[in-house]
């Protein structure tokens, strides 16, 4: 499980480090930054995909992405008495990602290109100038497990001695893409694997060519897609492999006196939907389009197969208030078997989270443009930045 998350340098978040719990609940006004905060957390996922450097560059580059304010911000500025002002750089250019978890801790640090102009097609593509990992649960020379400046990337052995795993890593090739290896990093590699699994859910479709209303191929799907194309396999995975009765109590909850099947027929899936009342099913074409994204977070929440982290931006999108309270007890529920981290600003959602003990709340506001956690309640995990 994640305990903290660190990000620098990105969008409104300059300087943000924030605890994290088995449920994380992430609320505030539009613009407070809550929208950065989901993408930065995906952008430091894509570290283990190999794909943090595309990734930025479809957000505009590195340029576009930097903290847009000043270096730091002084507290007679914060107090309104000095007006903000751009000063000399005393740091170098950088955008900063890191977390801290159970067993390990990783942090990556993206710069600017060290050959500038004309003469560098790809001048714009940020470098990866440092990428450390290390046994939780804060950054010290001594717990560093395995560490890249530059293109040199060098393990502990046994705890004691260093060895050279390459002084030739690309730029742009992340360490954990290109040297995770099982004999000389395999600290690397479980962390690697653990971050791949994490999941990322935004906006599912559920329009009239929403691919979970059509018929699809059906296999074993314990793992939903991201645009829910497979919601037919997923659901029928889930009765076959996972906890059918808790599907049809999460069904139930939403929908009393309705009971949702998957059809067979030749190989294909189809999803459909008795109500009471109706003298015969819905087909997933039918459905409207809360029903159908109620349906979808079912398959994605109750996932035979829980990732270590699982992310929900804005799961209200759609839905009907009544059905809220439902979806935030599926949350709850999911909660109990996989770190979650949601992020809304629905009041009867965020109220259903809230009543939880285990659920942590972080309100975010947005000061000098600078996204912060409201109040002092929160208390500032202690993090190390590796040094360039």
């Amino acid at each position: 499980m994640l305990h903290t998350l660190a990000i620098a340098g990105y969008r409104s978040l300059r300087d943000f480090v924030i605890p994290l719990k088995g449920l994380n609940l992430v609320t505030g006004p539009n613009g407070s930054g809550k929208s950065n905060l989901y993408r930065a957390l995906r952008l430091l996922a894509d570290t283990a995909q190999g794909r943090v450097i595309p990734s930025l560059a479809r957000e505009g580059g590195l340029q576009s992405t930097l903290w847009a304010g000043p270096e730091s911000i002084s507290r007679a500025v914060r107090r309104g008495e000095q007006p903000v002002q751009g000063t000399p750089r005393q740091k170098v250019v950088s955008l900063r990602l890191g977390f801290g978890a159970d067993d390990f801790g990783y942090a990556i640090d993206l710069g600017l290109a060290a050959v500038p102009g004309p003469t560098n097609a790809f001048a714009h593509d940020p470098e990866i100038k440092r990428e450390c990992l290390w046994a939780a649960p804060t950054l010290r020379p001594s717990s560093l497990l395995v560490d890249r400046r530059g293109g040199m990337v060098k393990s502990r052995q046994d705890g004691r001695e260093w060895m050279v795993v390459t002084h030739q890593l690309a730029s742009f090739d992340s360490m954990m893409t290109h040297c995770a290896d099982p004999r000389s990093t395999p600290e690397m590699l479980m962390l690697r694997e653990t971050m791949r699994a994490w999941r990322f859910y935004d906006h599912v479709r559920t329009d009239a060519a929403a691919p979970a209303r059509l018929p699809q191929v059906g296999t074993h799907t314990p793992v939903l897609s991201h645009d829910g194309a497979d919601l037919a396999a997923a659901l029928q995975t889930i009765r076959q492999i996972g906890d059918a009765d808790v599907l049809d109590a999460a069904i139930a909850d939403a929908f009393p006196g309705s009971q949702v099947s998957v059809t067979v027929d030749k190989g294909w899936f189809d999803v459909e939907m008795r109500q009471h009342g109706l003298l015969r099913p819905l087909k997933a074409a039918e459905l409207s389009d809360g029903t159908l994204r109620y349906l979808l977070w079912v398959a994605a929440l109750l996932t035979p197969r829980p990732p270590g982290l699982l992310v929900l931006n804005e799961p209200e999108t759609s839905l009907h208030p009544d059905l809220l309270p439902a979806l935030g007890r599926l949350i709850v529920q999911t909660a109990e078997r996989t770190q979650l981290l949601v992020v809304s600003h629905a009041p009867v959602l965020v109220d259903t989270l809230q009543q939880t003990p285990e659920c942590q709340s972080l309100s975010l506001v947005k000061e000098l443009g600078e996204t912060r956690v409201a109040g002092d309640d929160q208390e500032r995990p202690l993090w190390q930045w590796p040094a360039r």
